[in-house]
């Protein structure tokens, strides 16, 4: 679908341009566009390996599990069905330590593992539980400590600061995250009401 959405667009385009006599403007743009998003390209790559590798040392470190001791409690009182041992709420909290701390490619597996696990609690195997809708709102809007490929896209672009966004990275994902668990939990109460 979306391939035939994006023939869609540069077809839309071409016609466009050919109809106003622009054709060789987007030409022009096409490279310039091409050339500007190599040397993005390259300037991420060199920021992201940095902070790749920064976080990876704060994981071997034992970063991750630090948090994790921190953030467990609070998952009890959200997650009251699921056993605080279980294999799930392991998943949970590795998962969001690792998104906490911008380790997106090491939060995925734990994501899909605690949802794995999510199920195993799930007595409607084709709908998903409110156990699994909060851990899913949790997963998608994170409290982000360190945005590094924030900071990595805008160090490439010249930014004389990119690590400006630091605090309102926090303030902001904290706002989402906490707007997203209010309505989890009032659409849960909301739920048990009619039932």
């Amino acid at each position: 679908m979306i391939n035939k959405i994006w023939f869609f667009i540069i077809a839309f385009s071409v016609a466009f341009a050919a109809t106003n006599g622009k054709l060789e403007a987007l030409n022009e743009e096409i490279f310039t566009s091409l050339k500007s998003s190599v040397d993005i390209s390259l300037g991420l790559l060199g920021n992201l390996m940095l902070w790749c590798g920064i976080l990876k040392a704060a994981e071997k470190a034992g970063l991750v599990e630090k948090l994790g001791y921190i953030i467990r409690p609070v998952l009890g009182l959200l997650f009251r069905d699921i056993p605080e041992k279980s294999a799930a709420m392991g998943a949970m909290v590795m998962n969001i330590t690792s998104n906490m701390l911008g380790l997106g490619n090491a939060a995925t597996p734990f994501g899909l593992k605690a949802m794995a696990e999510l199920q195993k609690y799930n007595k409607d195997k084709n709908t998903a539980t409110n156990a699994m809708a909060l851990f899913l709102v949790i997963n998608g809007a994170p409290i982000c400590l360190i945005p590094s490929t924030v900071m990595s896209i805008r160090a490439s672009l010249g930014s004389n600061n990119p690590g400006a966004v630091i605090i309102p990275s926090m303030i902001t994902s904290l706002a989402a995250l906490t707007v997203g668990v209010i309505c989890c939990k009032i659409f849960e109460k909301r739920e048990g009401k009619m039932e």
